[in-house]
């Protein structure tokens, strides 16, 4: 029975609006059907790959990791007597908390948390209670998290999760799309098309050419997110290693924090507030955002030339596409890529925009922020599912391709003025604009046109020989001569 507060609450839309709210279930468990967010409910499944990288899960592993890895830097450091080198039995131990980490481990530590009200003090003390039955570690157990600010942990352990990410699973999804569109522009790169630009009839291209204009623009911003250089700091509260020498005034602990920051497989960056700045996870989401933004522009041309027929999209047995009208075959795959890719940018431009920006030497509105990455690589991940997908499904049809080219004799006013133009025949642009434009053109007129030029014969056999399919310039000498390779 729904309760008195939540009757005062629903719409008033009429009796079907209180019918449904009287329905609904108040306290649904947690189910990919209850999610709020697609990302954990729809597309549940094809967020598995992410999940290792940017789940609540994932963080508190990826911390773990980080203070099981400064606390065996420690034991090795001969200037810090009071933490002896661990034995093998000791090492394996740690190393396993880590190997062997699982979802129950982590709710262990968010149990924790309930009490702390702080996420990285829970792991801390986590970490003490999982190793109290060593004797090494209880001996030594203060330091743990010696000299850290949660900071330390959070920004190397976010470093490594975008870095793991980006590696094994986002450039692969696009270099996936680069191969097929390189294949594309292989296969098609002598199938001559019309031209739009300004969506009007244009000088004639080939198909397989605007593919590697897709391969070339891809690969360029490929290079862009891979060349990023993660940062990660470890120099306590405000970046100035203050407790560090209070305890050890002696030790380099630039030398130690650099070289620990290094070990991780981040680039180090010495000189930062309690926070790594961000500057660098900034430049990785505006390189995401420049890819996507690519892939937005290729999913609508790609929509465009199925709605012209120049494209076909292979079947599959039992697929709907219209509710009601039984021949579409809706091009859903380039929408569903261009509506996730849309999405993420917004995602993507918020994080780029305010994780630089901190008050002063520390505020709070970066952690929440942070926790969104994944959301923003989320739907970034199902935009190029989407779009190879939808790659994957094409068929040209070169017969409507080459309709539309017979059609659009005018195309030819181009080549005709500039062979005018050269043989020093006056007012050529003008005159072929005169001749071409807003009529209906043919083969017929355009031919009588040339004719009746006083062209040298040379000039004129050619342009004769001209035809709208014909006039592609260089387009598959440069769609055949895209690689997908070397990015």
């Amino acid at each position: 029975m729904i309760s008195a507060v939540a009757r005062m609450a629903a719409p008033n839309y009429g009796r079907m609006a209180h019918l449904l709210v009287s329905w609904a279930p108040w306290h649904m468990s947690p189910s990919t059907l209850t999610a709020l967010s697609p990302l954990d409910g729809r597309y549940s499944a094809r967020m598995d790959v992410l999940r290792p990288f940017f789940s609540e899960y994932a963080l508190i592993h990826y911390r773990t990791q980080m203070e099981i890895e400064w606390l065996k830097t420690l034991a090795i450091h001969p200037g810090i007597t009071e933490v002896r080198p661990f034995s093998q039995d000791t090492l394996a131990q740690l190393d396993q908390l880590v190997s062997q980490f699982s979802e129950s481990d982590a709710a262990q530590i968010k149990a924790i948390e309930v009490r702390t009200n702080h996420d990285v003090k829970a792991l801390e003390y986590w970490l003490r209670e999982k190793l109290s039955d060593n004797a090494e570690i209880v001996a030594v157990a203060e330091f743990i998290h010696f000299g850290c600010t949660s900071e330390d942990i959070n920004n190397l352990a976010h470093g490594l999760m975008l870095s793991g990410a980006r590696s094994q699973v986002l450039l692969p999804a696009l270099d996936a799309i680069i191969a097929k569109l390189s294949t594309l522009a292989h296969d098609l790169a002598a199938v001559p098309m019309l031209a739009r630009t300004h969506g009007q009839t244009a000088t004639p291209t080939t198909l397989g050419k605007e593919m590697a204009n897709g391969v070339a623009r891809l690969k360029r911003q490929r290079r862009a997110i891979a060349s990023v250089s993660l940062l990660g700091k470890f120099n306590g509260a405000v970046g100035n290693y203050n407790a560090h020498l209070s305890a050890y005034p002696d030790l380099d602990w630039l030398a130690i924090s650099k070289a620990f920051v290094e070990a991780q497989g981040l680039e180090f960056n010495p000189y930062t507030t309690q926070i790594e700045p961000h500057d660098a996870i900034a430049e990785l989401m505006h390189a995401f955002s420049r890819a996507n933004t690519i892939l937005i522009d290729l999913d609508r041309d790609i929509w465009g030339y199925i709605s012209l027929g120049y494209f076909r999209q292979k079947l599959k047995a039992g697929e709907v596409g219209s509710s009601t009208m039984p021949h579409k075959v809706n091009p859903i795959d380039f929408e569903n890529s261009e509506g996730n890719l849309g999405l993420a940018n917004a995602v993507l431009g918020h994080l780029a925009e305010k994780l630089p920006i901190s008050r002063w030497q520390r505020d709070l509105t970066d952690s929440t922020v942070l926790r969104n990455m994944g959301v923003a690589l989320g739907h970034s991940l199902l935009g190029y599912d989407a779009c190879l997908k939808g790659l994957e499904k094409l068929e040209a049809d070169p017969l409507c391709i080459r309709h539309d080219l017979e059609q659009a004799w005018e195309v030819l006013a181009e080549p005709i003025q500039t062979v005018m133009r050269k043989t020093g025949l006056v007012n050529a642009y003008d005159r072929l604009k005169d001749l071409t434009r807003g009529k209906v053109i043919d083969q017929k007129l355009i031919q009588k046109f040339i004719s009746e030029l006083p062209l040298p014969a040379l000039d004129k056999q050619r342009l004769l020989a001209l035809k709208p399919a014909t006039y592609t310039g260089l387009a598959e000498a440069l769609a055949r001569s895209i690689s997908s390779d070397d990015k």
